[in-house]
């Protein structure tokens, strides 16, 4: 049988099949052995063939086979560094959501995953939640990253999932499409699906005060059909975002606006660092690119914590 992987916990996989049947699948041992580097074999969005086994008085799946992935999202395993995790598979399109406070979300993590995203060819929309909780100082810095982003391509959308402004904006782009949620754990993905399809009511949880972080709600990825011809993968509120597999010479071609300047660079392979006659230090002198752009660049090709464009993430 073929069919699609919804949810992953781990050890079971919930797969939905051609039919429209959801069942409880376990994967191979062989996929264990195959030398896959990922902590998790088979994601959600995998296409897959499984067979079924009555066991007692159950029907459990068997997954045999995993399909190509037309793309991923992936990064560093949290608790083995020299793994990789993919989130979700197969995917359309990302919506990436981004508070200012509460939690804070910092460039460098929003760069971070548009490198990756730009490298798999995932488009990205950027989400500012929480639109209604800030002062017109924070408000002006929301427009001023709405503005840096936007030039650079990205479409980018302020709302307020828990008033629903500017749903439908967001529902209309997701028409017909696979899209995946991501963000810190409180920037508000569950309110905001919970507002796209009032009748899910995923876990909502306040922002620890202490910390000013998000408590995880949602401990494991998981696509959802909506009723309005869209689904969707809401995945676990992400910390950090670790590129993954990338040479330092490829990270630049994943900067947009890096990619096009980078001909009129004096040397074919320079890195944008300390090379004489390099386009981009230039476009960063004349303004032409984003201090915060260049920061994260330089941290992503040096892995330096101490270099002059570092920002805590």
């Amino acid at each position: 049988m073929n069919g699609t992987v919804y949810k992953s916990t781990g050890s079971w996989y919930t797969v939905k099949s051609e039919e429209g049947e959801f069942y409880e699948c376990r994967i191979k041992g062989k996929f264990r052995t195959q030398g896959i580097k990922s902590t998790n074999p088979v994601a959600v969005g995998d296409h897959v063939r499984f067979d079924l086994e009555t066991i007692g008085d159950e029907t459990v799946g068997v997954i045999t086979e995993i399909g190509e992935r037309k793309n991923y999202i992936v990064r560093k395993s949290v608790k083995l560094s020299k793994q990789t995790h993919i989130i979700a598979s197969n995917l359309d399109q990302v919506f990436l959501l981004v508070t200012l406070n509460n939690p804070p979300t910092f460039t460098s993590f929003i760069d971070r995953f548009l490198v990756t995203a730009e490298a798999y060819e995932i488009p990205v929309v950027l989400l500012f939640n929480k639109m209604d909780l800030y002062n017109e100082e924070e408000k002006l810095e929301v427009d001023h990253l709405i503005g840096l982003y936007t030039k650079i391509g990205y479409q980018c959308i302020g709302i307020e999932a828990k008033q629903g402004k500017n749903i439908d904006g967001v529902k209309e782009l997701m028409l017909g499409k696979t899209s995946m949620f991501a963000g810190h754990s409180g920037v508000g993905k569950s309110t905001l699906v919970n507002a796209l399809e009032p009748g899910m009511q995923l876990k909502t949880a306040e922002i620890s005060e202490q910390h000013m972080q998000g408590q995880h709600t949602t401990t494991f990825a998981e696509m959802y059909d909506l009723s309005f011809d869209a689904r969707i993968i809401d995945t676990p509120g992400i910390k950090g975002f670790g590129i993954v597999d990338m040479d330092k010479h490829e990270i630049g071609n994943y900067f947009p606006e890096f990619f096009a300047l980078k001909s009129e660079c004096k040397f074919n392979n320079c890195l944008h660092l300390d090379e004489p006659k390099c386009a981009i230090k230039e476009a960063l002198e004349n303004g032409k690119i984003a201090e915060s752009r260049y920061r994260s660049y330089v941290q992503m090709v040096t892995g330096d914590e101490d270099n002059p464009y570092r920002e805590r993430s």
